[in-house]
């Protein structure tokens, strides 16, 4: 069992940046691939990126070179740096876990274990 808890959201204006964290319970933090996934207002949740346990990242494109994935496995912690934010970058940011390595899906119902999410608004 994988408890995640995030952190780091905030409002913020267009432009800004904001570091999101997501700890994990646990002593086996390092066998987890870790996904970040948002969910803005009236819509789906949507893949965000992914950090592999190798360090290996992916990201969709609309965040390509303003986000970016990090993870320190002494401290069971994943960390998405937002920058240059922009209005609709607005969601709940939520993160997730499975036990794959370095392979994932894009689709929420192939992750095992979610955070509560930690909200992120960005005013124009």
């Amino acid at each position: 069992q994988v408890q995640l808890v995030e952190s780091g959201g905030g409002l913020v204006q267009a432009g800004d940046s904001l570091r999101l964290s997501c700890a994990a319970s646990g002593r086996t933090f390092d066998i987890y691939t870790m996904g970040w996934f948002r969910q803005a207002p009236g819509k789906e949740r949507d893949f965000v990126g992914v950090i592999g346990t190798s360090g290996r990242t992916l990201y969709i494109d609309s965040v390509k070179g303003r986000f970016t994935l990090s993870r320190d496995n002494a401290k069971n912690t994943v960390y998405l740096q937002l920058s240059s934010l922009k209005p609709e970058d607005t969601a709940v940011y939520y993160c997730a876990a499975k036990a794959a390595g370095d392979n994932y899906n894009d689709n929420p119902t192939w992750w095992r274990y979610w955070g509560q999410g930690t909200r992120v608004t960005v005013s124009s």
